[in-house]
């Protein structure tokens, strides 16, 4: 009867979403707080590379490539660059490779770049230019999420 909602925004009739924040948004159950990268938010860089150890929401835009565990790409997003995460979500626009173990493209999704991914699901509408490939071992969609391990790799490569 009484408690607190995770979604703050009352939900009324004719009440809009946020703008950016695609319906039914709620990070993974049991998961840390969501991380948010705005409509207002531009991250532009070379080599840059986002490394997020919860659930990510990008309303804005990202030059760059990003690890993670859950990342969804809402309608706003535009992400130029390589996601690695075990779930991706996308809802906006992506240009570059997708690595998942469970990769989903919303009917709003516009996708230009590889797939690489365990299970894929495409709803109608999406728009996606590139290839796709099951992987055999899981460990090519694995994200790194330990960030000094990512820059040391980096550094090495």
């Amino acid at each position: 009867m009484f408690g607190r909602s995770p979604n703050p925004e009352p939900k009324l009739p004719g009440n809009p979403q946020p703008q950016g924040r695609p319906t039914g948004f709620s990070p993974a159950l049991g998961s840390k707080a969501a991380s948010v990268i705005g409509p207002d938010l531009a991250i532009v860089g070379q080599k840059i590379t986002l490394v997020c150890q919860s659930t990510l929401m990008v309303t804005g835009e990202v030059l760059g490539d990003i690890n993670g565990v859950d990342v969804t790409i809402g309608d706003t997003g535009k992400v130029t660059g390589t996601i690695t995460a075990r779930n991706i979500v996308v809802h906006g626009k992506v240009t570059g490779a997708l690595r998942g173990e469970t990769v989903t493209l919303h009917p709003t999704a516009q996708i230009d770049g590889d797939v690489l991914q365990q299970n894929l699901i495409i709803a109608e509408g999406a728009r996606f230019d590139g290839r796709v490939r099951a992987v055999k071992d899981p460990a090519e969609v694995r994200p790194m999420l330990d960030a000094a391990a990512l820059s040391a790799a980096t550094a090495a490569a």
